[in-house]
């Protein structure tokens, strides 16, 4: 890294903090909460929330519409243009609160046409709410003019204030559909005070603009958003499988040791999110550079994911025993194999921003292709047979090949731009 400048390298650890305390906001709060509800609740109502949050995940992916990545390098790369900022900033804002009202609809069709969704509607209409409190919280914004630390104290301010709710609030069994509803609360708290602060610290007022304008960011969009709903299909769609299959208890004990793991793979997205803007630009003004970094921060992110697995299997009983009150022999045999998902964890979303930012979506929709079908053809038949095993061991062999692929594709991709310079 001693080819990025001191100003550079000052503002890329900057936001790298922030977004660590963005992190911390949206993985170590609810990890805090975490044994407290499956202590309180029980792991088959436990599980009725986990399964809940899965079937909102689609309209948080519709709403999103990958702007998270299209729209963080737009407003990289126009920053000192105020008017297209502008132009930027109120175009995603129109598309993703139409969305949303589309989203609302779909929910309530799907609600009130199945027994399943209806005996517990409250619940899936409150965490429904998370989805309004982030389509009002641009990340994108902030991240794209690499200024994190504006959003990150807020929102951990206003979540941490929803997570103490928590456990004054949500006392017994009957108190379940509180904590969604608590949840949600901090995410809208967030996002209207993130919209505060554009108006007031960047002078960013919305302006309505033209259907044209809508149609060129809705297609510049469309493969990201087509790819969140593949990697959905193979992460979240698994766990209404699972349900479907299942049973709620069954659902619990997967999704606590899917929460664990996720909890330790996050730490990874903050590095990530970071780093992503920076190669947008050094991709378009030294492609060498581009490879260069991306190599180091792989090989970096090989040997820290690699320390994370070993500590994590290492200290394994006394995380269950810390999040369940309990020792959990079920548990306790997912995560013996789930914990190799954290060796695939940094590197979905370091390849998959590479080929984006080099504009090889073909080879990234491949990729998607494959994986998507490679999910269909083997996750399914393995929950039926094999219940939450067969999820945990299916699903972490599915990611070891996509990451494969995605390599593949990535050196095919920078071998081609190399023999074109």
């Amino acid at each position: 890294m001693n080819s990025i400048d001191k100003t550079e390298k000052k503002r890329l650890f900057s936001n790298f903090f922030s977004l660590l305390v963005l992190q911390g906001s949206n993985y170590i709060l609810p990890l805090i909460t975490f044994p407290y509800l499956v202590q309180v609740l029980g792991v088959e109502y436990f599980g009725l929330l986990a399964f809940a949050t899965a079937v909102i995940a689609y309209f948080r992916i519709i709403t999103d519409y990958g702007f998270n990545l299209t729209a963080t390098r737009e407003i990289s790369i126009h920053r000192d243009n105020k008017e297209k900022i502008v132009e930027i900033f109120s175009a995603v804002m129109m598309i993703k609160v139409f969305l949303m009202l589309l989203s609302i609809m779909l929910l309530s069709l799907l609600v009130f046409s199945f027994e399943k969704f209806s005996s517990d509607w409250e619940i899936y209409f409150f965490t429904f709410a998370t989805v309004v409190g982030q389509v009002f919280f641009p990340v994108w914004f902030f991240q794209g003019m690499e200024r994190m630390k504006y959003i990150s104290y807020l929102n951990i301010f206003a979540k941490t204030i929803f997570t103490v709710s928590i456990f004054v609030f949500v006392k017994e069994q009957s108190d379940f559909y509180l904590v969604p509803l608590l949840t949600s609360g901090g995410f809208i708290v967030a996002g209207i005070w993130s919209q505060v602060l554009i108006y007031r610290e960047f002078d960013v007022k919305f302006k309505l603009q033209n259907t044209e304008t809508l149609k060129a960011y809705l297609y510049d969009g469309w493969h990201i958003f087509v790819s969140r709903i593949y990697v959905n299909i193979y992460t979240t769609t698994n766990v209404i499988l699972l349900g479907f299959f299942t049973n709620n208890a069954t659902v619990g004990y997967y999704s606590i040791a899917e929460k664990i793991v996720v909890a330790i793979g996050g730490l990874f997205q903050p590095a990530n999110q970071t780093i992503y803007p920076y190669l947008a630009r050094k991709y378009k003004e030294n492609f060498k550079l581009f490879v260069t970094f991306v190599k180091k921060i792989a090989f970096l992110f090989l040997a820290i994911s690699f320390s994370f697995l070993l500590l994590s299997e290492y200290f394994k009983d006394a995380i269950i025993s810390l999040v369940t009150g309990v020792s959990n022999t079920e548990v306790s045999i997912l995560l013996s194999v789930f914990f190799l998902r954290i060796l695939s964890y940094p590197f979905g979303t370091l390849f998959s921003n590479a080929l984006i930012i080099m504009n090889r979506k073909k080879a990234f929709m491949k990729v998607m292709n494959y994986t998507v079908l490679l999910d269909l053809l083997i996750v399914p038949p393995s929950i039926y047979f094999y219940g939450a095993m067969g999820l945990v061991v299916s699903f972490v062999a599915v990611l070891f090949i996509h990451i494969l692929l995605l390599l593949y594709y990535l050196k095919l991709s920078i071998k081609s731009k190399g023999q074109n310079q």
